[in-house]
């Protein structure tokens, strides 16, 4: 650490020692050297070398005639020392005794993975570097520069492993098109939706979205939950435990249906055969757990993990958020996509997905009490759901005040507090009250502007128009087309 009080500004972060970001070296002799360090810092979030500091944060500096010569190494080697060019800034910056420190400022890169004149990948860890030596890590970075996606992996599963009926009434119902019966034809298929590879291999995305038995072949991706007695994870106070496999789809499901079982149930002045109302609205769990699901890390072998605690809910993912996406950006619908496939998929229906970058701010708005830990060290998300049964019961009262379209006795729940049929709301509250206020600004809104302006899907859309037209709420006036909408007041 520096104890010079007369540094210029530019040095001043030396005196704080080293980390990820800044390194201290004296002099640069050898190219080789200084590739390695370039590519280490390229490969990471960039960084700045300060040439002419000693490892004890000492401002040494040098003359001009080794500035000279730093500085054409500094060019030539980020032109020719590292694969992909680097394009890098350097400052001098001159110190009392009129020697002079070199900043090399070293971006980070868009290119990864970046490698020395020997085909070595250099990565920083801490104040440090090392050499890539998994075929893991050099994934990693060509998916942290958007050159490759975990979902788009080839597996060992051939198309005969495909769950023929999931994958024929996926076609029909979604996309309106037969089962090739020809496996010839079935591969192209196949390979036009993303889902195979050209040598006849499942992917991915093929295994977990619509293999027969994902597990098989990817034993390691699975949800495994557990339910403990206090607020601590204990080795036998468990009250219930259970692993879920198969598609995506049937993880999904089945993983909110243990989160639901476990929680609290609340009457809010139901009749005493009433099921009553989950604690904390199923929506906000059907959004983080989907969230969990498609974009997890697929490069780590490891569950999702569900904890129920007596306090709180904790859905754990696999891999920390990817690139320099934070949870601010989160919250502020700024997403990035680590598996496109997935995304796309669900989005088609496999998953109640209801926009990009729309899911953790829905959560918050049916739950505020939700935490987000982007677990950088330990290579985890950690979404962590707060039980507050005093929150609870306000937001029953309210949501039972605020019914709209929804009969008192017709056994439903408002999609504020509510329960859900195969992962899909029946009813919501909050989408019916949209509904009839963009009626009102528009009679002619169309079935696809409500389903953007709101942001849910045009189905979702359709099952509540049914419902307030049953009830009484609205009505349509003329034909589908060229007809409009009328609120009934």
């Amino acid at each position: 650490m520096s104890d010079n009080p007369n540094l210029p500004a530019q040095l001043a972060p030396i005196q704080f020692g080293e980390d990820s970001t800044h390194q201290f070296k004296l002099d640069f002799t050898s190219p080789d050297q200084l590739a390695a360090e370039m590519a280490s810092f390229a490969n990471a979030e960039g960084g700045t070398i300060y040439v002419g500091v000693s490892d004890k944060g000492e401002a040494v500096g040098h003359d001009k005639a080794s500035v000279a010569r730093l500085n054409q190494l500094i060019s030539n080697t980020a032109s020719q020392g590292v694969r992909s060019p680097l394009i890098v800034q350097t400052e001098n910056v001159p110190l009392e005794d009129g020697r002079i420190v070199i900043l090399l400022k070293i971006p980070k890169g868009f290119d990864k993975p970046y490698f020395d004149k020997d085909g070595v990948i250099w990565l920083r860890v801490g104040s440090d570097k090392r050499r890539v030596n998994t075929k893991e890590e050099v994934r990693r970075l060509f998916q942290a520069s958007d050159q490759f996606h975990a979902d788009e992996l080839p597996t060992k599963a051939k198309i005969d492993a495909l769950d023929k009926l999931r994958f024929r009434d996926f076609l029909k119902d979604k996309r309106g098109e037969e089962y090739p019966d020809d496996p010839e034809e079935r591969l192209r298929l196949l390979r036009g939706m993303s889902l195979a590879t050209e040598d006849g291999h499942l992917d991915l995305a093929g295994v977990l979205l619509f293999a027969e038995r994902p597990q098989q072949f990817k034993p390691q991706f699975v949800v495994k939950a557990a339910r403990y007695l206090g607020t601590d994870v204990g080795v036998l106070d468990y009250d219930d435990m259970e692993d879920f496999k198969g598609t995506l789809t049937q993880q999904y499901q089945d993983s909110l249906a243990f989160i639901m079982r476990n929680l609290h149930k609340i009457q809010a002045g139901r009749g005493v055969n009433s099921p009553g109302i989950p604690e904390v609205p199923s929506v906000v769990f059907e959004e983080l757990l989907v969230n969990a699901l498609i974009h997890r890390d697929y490069l780590i072998d490891a569950p999702i993990r569900i904890f129920v605690f007596d306090d709180r809910v904790e859905i754990i993912s696999p891999g920390h958020l990817p690139n320099n996406l934070t949870v601010e950006n989160i919250l502020r619908r700024n997403p990035r996509h680590r598996n496109p496939i997935l995304v796309s998929y669900a989005a088609e229906g496999l998953l109640p997905y209801r926009g990009l970058g729309t899911g953790v701010p829905r959560a918050l708005e049916f739950w505020p009490k939700v935490e987000f830990h982007d677990d950088r060290e330990g290579n985890l998300f950690v979404a962590t759901v707060a039980r507050d049964m005093e929150l609870a019961e306000k937001m029953t009262v309210k949501v039972a005040r605020e019914r709209v379209g929804v009969g008192e006795n017709d056994g439903e729940t408002p999609m504020n507090v509510g329960e859900s049929v195969g992962g899909i709301v029946k009813m919501s509250g909050e989408t019916s009250v949209n509904i009839l206020n963009a009626v009102k600004e528009n009679p002619n809104i169309t079935i696809p502007q409500l389903a953007e302006h709101i942001g849910v899907t045009s189905r979702t859309i359709e099952r509540n128009l049914q419902r307030l037209q049953e009830n009484g709420r609205i009505k349509r006036v003329g034909p589908d087309k060229g007809g409009h909408w009328e609120v009934i007041e």
